[in-house]
């Protein structure tokens, strides 16, 4: 399980931490929930009313990572400073992986990439730090996420697809 203490953030990192009132997230690194919409959407599906958009502030130090997951909901992930931050994705079928880096444009990289609802998603920085916004719509519920290591079916398909990402578990 990815452990924040483990890797004590530093410098530039450290002064986000502090500043933003950055808190241990249980997928690993470090978050605060500063937008929660007062607004309910209904999901269309068999989830009850959810709020209709959430965002937090999320942060990476180098050797910590966002440990493989799944919302049910769409995910926007945006690189906000330092950088920069590979996404791992799995398709819901678990037949394909994908890889995307987020950064500046001025390195040829988007800074912004958005995870569709029911994709596993793991995240590592690959510089110092990395710190991001996640805005989920609609709105981030516990009750609509699972971690990759709860279940056997994720980590049978990283056995056969990926077997060197079966670290971010």
């Amino acid at each position: 399980m990815p452990d924040s203490a483990v890797h004590p953030p530093a410098g530039r990192a450290a002064e986000l931490i502090a500043t933003l009132q950055l808190q241990p997230h249980p997928e690993g690194g470090w978050f605060r929930e500063f937008f929660r919409s007062p607004h309910a959407v209904d999901p269309r599906d068999a989830r009850p009313e959810r709020s209709a958009l959430t965002s937090i502030d999320f942060l990476l130090v180098q050797g910590q990572f966002s440990a493989w997951h799944r919302v049910d909901s769409d995910e926007a992930w945006h690189l906000l400073e330092g950088g920069p931050l590979r996404l791992w994705l799995v398709t819901p079928a678990l037949d394909e992986v994908h890889c995307v880096e987020l950064g500046r444009a001025a390195e040829g990289r988007l800074p912004r990439h958005v995870v569709p609802s029911g994709w596993w998603q793991a995240a590592e920085p690959l510089g110092d730090f990395a710190y991001v916004g996640a805005t989920v719509g609609p709105g981030f519920d516990f009750a609509d996420f699972a971690f990759g290591r709860d279940g056997t079916a994720l980590r049978t398909a990283l056995q056969q697809l990926r077997p060197d990402l079966q670290h971010l578990l």
